[in-house]
């Protein structure tokens, strides 16, 4: 497994992960974890109540929380079976990464087309990008890192 972003040592010919924001050490951090197909559950409902403790709520919440299921899912089933999820506050926003070990996403997945009604699968990061406000994909043949933000309070 490698170290989630911001723990991890710029490699030269390695492409940084995109986020806009940096991880924080503690205070804006509310879940760091890895996690496993039995975990899948547990993950959901953590960043539920954390970021409902932190203000976030109803149709967004929802959402969020769901493309975050739909991110973790996809490590579970296609990238190895196990990663590590971060949570975080920053400059107004929500933020989440997901960090696996697989063998990285194709090109032609990182910014999906709506799929097809007869598909099965392939809506994972579809969803990601209709839910949050920034989704950001970091891969390689080592792992991918994807991330997503949501702005915590909408503006009236």
């Amino acid at each position: 497994m490698r170290p989630a972003p911001g723990a991890e040592p710029a490699k030269a010919g390695v492409s940084p992960t995109v986020l806009a924001e940096p991880v924080p050490a503690a205070p804006g951090r509310l879940l760091d974890r890895r996690f496993g197909r039995d975990e899948i559950t547990l993950v959901r409902h953590e960043v539920s109540a954390r970021l409902t403790a932190a203000g976030l709520g109803g149709d967004r919440l929802a959402g969020f929380v769901l493309a975050v299921n739909e991110i973790v899912t996809n490590v579970v089933l296609h990238a190895g079976g196990s990663g590590r999820v971060l949570l975080w506050l920053a400059g107004g926003s929500a933020w989440c990464s997901v960090t696996d070990s697989g063998p990285g996403i194709p090109a032609h997945l990182t910014t999906p087309e709506i799929p097809e009604a007869y598909e099965v699968g392939g809506r994972g990061i579809w969803l990601a990008h209709q839910l949050c406000d920034e989704v950001t994909v970091a891969t390689g043949p080592i792992g991918t890192t994807i991330g997503l933000r949501i702005v915590l309070a909408t503006p009236a």
